[in-house]
């Protein structure tokens, strides 16, 4: 998702557009990987004296329930990104350093035929590991 979609959503569902949920939404569309609620909170302290976690956890949960931002645990922690396009696609997440690849393929291409006389949902496939980044300063 863009910036502007971001904000765009926001508004159309009656959210005030506030300096501090601007920031969050610039943060997570320029990181561009996956980033903890602590990254955050250091990101914007300098620029919002007393911001509590308490209200990145508030905007957090509040951006993921507007689609706008999407999550996954690694290492027992929450780790949020701005959501993907709308294509149909899966994961590969660097369990170091937040950063995700695209893959295309989709399992369920495979599996649908041993779900016979199951109604699927939805479905989430993520597969973690070390980026080339990373296994090259482990």
């Amino acid at each position: 998702m863009r910036l502007d979609e971001a904000l765009d959503v926001l508004k159309e569902k009656g959210y005030k557009y506030t300096n501090k949920r601007a920031m969050i939404l610039e943060y997570f569309n320029d990181e561009g990987k996956y980033r903890t609620a602590k990254d955050l909170l250091n990101h914007l302290e300098p620029h919002f004296d007393g911001i509590s976690f308490d209200t990145i956890y508030r905007n957090l949960h509040l951006f993921s329930e507007l689609g706008i931002l999407e999550s996954t645990e690694l290492a027992g922690e929450k780790h949020y990104q701005m959501r993907c396009t709308n294509h149909h696609h899966h994961h590969f997440i660097c369990k170091n350093c937040g950063i995700t690849k695209e893959i295309h393929c989709c399992p369920m291409d495979t599996i649908g035929t041993e779900l016979d006389n199951y109604m699927i949902e939805s479905h989430k496939f993520e597969i973690y590991g070390l980026c080339p980044q990373c296994q090259e300063q482990a």
